[in-house]
């Protein structure tokens, strides 16, 4: 018997390879999401072990279409960690599956209510997204897993180019960034659930793209052309009315086209995707959210290309999209902030978008 069980161990790993085989054989301790982002869209789920191995699980049709993506936020994971959204950018609507031991099952598809949804975000029961080529947002309701439209929740911006969308910790703030105008964009949930007017801010630096909440409501935000001819990132303090006062401005990567961005849950660190450079910048963040660039390359992969990153929930393991090598990076997160590299698992040409439990 246990000749078999060696022979069957063997069989697999020829398949799936030795970090899939590990994956597989210490348990999932969570999962790394990504889209197919095609013509028929779907979510690749990827089952992460405890060592931050990854091996892949399934894909998952949304039923709707992949489009012009070119953001951060396009996959995100809820609140209770129980239902994952996905922007279908091509068929304009957001999808909706339930996270089980087993991977997802669909539960439900709506209109974004406008062109091109780019980015989503959820707090609570609260459901938000943008749609780049209308330049409006739009919110919804979720029941159970089903989703439904707030009244005057649509709210339209004057600039373009919308990169990200994302909920302030409190819930109660919706910031947008907007890449083609170089804008900020702050809408106040009201009591009702929907979003007031934007109150538009200028970026420290030019072609803000991605951003996270620290550890309160201060926010780093990626710029890919913020230093010229490299890129930068800038940190902002968000106040309760929703003000929006720059605490770092356009601190130097070193590197270009810093577009992704991720925190640590403690608020201390912050990293770039540089995706011209091919490389990952580590910042620390002080308590007043300032921050200084501790490692240029903090991780470095020629060809990465890498478009999107996205932290597990204890900080632990950071993973990386990467294009240009059809890959997800995966990496330890060390307490100084640098990344020491773990084996990576390959992905479908084009896929975008990357969220994490």
């Amino acid at each position: 018997m246990s000749r078999v069980i060696l022979t069957l161990v063997a069989f697999v790993a020829l398949l799936l390879g030795p970090a899939s085989v590990a994956a597989a054989a210490e348990g999932s301790a969570g999962a790394v999401y990504t889209l197919t982002n095609t013509t028929a869209n779907a979510v690749i789920v990827y089952d992460r072990s405890a060592s931050g191995a990854l091996a892949w699980s399934g894909t998952f049709p949304t039923g709707g279409s992949g489009g012009p993506l070119g953001s951060q936020g396009a996959v995100v994971i809820s609140d209770d960690g129980r239902w994952l959204y996905a922007v279908d950018a091509g068929s304009n609507d957001v999808a909706v599956f339930e996270i089980t031991k087993d991977g997802l099952t669909w539960s439900d598809r709506i209109a974004s209510g406008g062109t091109q949804p780019v980015s989503v975000t959820a707090s609570h029961d609260l459901v938000y997204v943008v749609n780049a080529a209308s330049s409006n947002i739009a919110g919804f309701r979720s029941n159970d897993g089903k989703l439904s439209p707030i009244a005057g929740s649509i709210r339209t911006f004057a600039g373009s180019g919308a990169a990200q969308i994302q909920f302030s910790p409190s819930g109660r703030a919706l910031v947008v960034t907007e890449k083609t105008t170089s804008t900020l964009d702050v809408f106040i949930v009201g009591k009702d659930d929907a979003a007031g007017p934007a109150t538009s801010y200028a970026s420290s630096g030019t072609t803000p793209f991605g951003f996270a909440f620290g550890r309160h409501d201060d926010l780093v935000v990626s710029e890919a052309a913020g230093a010229a001819p490299l890129s930068a990132a800038s940190s902002y303090e968000l106040s309760k009315d929703g003000t929006l006062t720059a605490v770092s401005r356009s601190v130097p990567t070193t590197q270009a086209a810093a577009c992704w961005v991720a925190v640590t849950k403690d608020g201390r660190y912050a990293f770039t995707a540089n995706a011209a450079s091919d490389s990952i910048s580590a910042f620390s963040v002080d308590k007043d959210g300032a921050l200084t660039l501790v490692f240029a390359q903090a991780a470095h992969s020629t060809g990465a290309h890498t478009t999107d990153m996205a932290l597990t929930e204890n900080s632990r393991y950071l993973y990386a999209n990467d294009g240009g090598t059809h890959m997800i990076s995966a990496f330890r997160v060390g307490a100084d902030g640098s990344l020491t590299r773990l084996p990576g698992v390959t992905t479908p040409v084009g896929a975008s978008g990357l969220t994490a439990q």
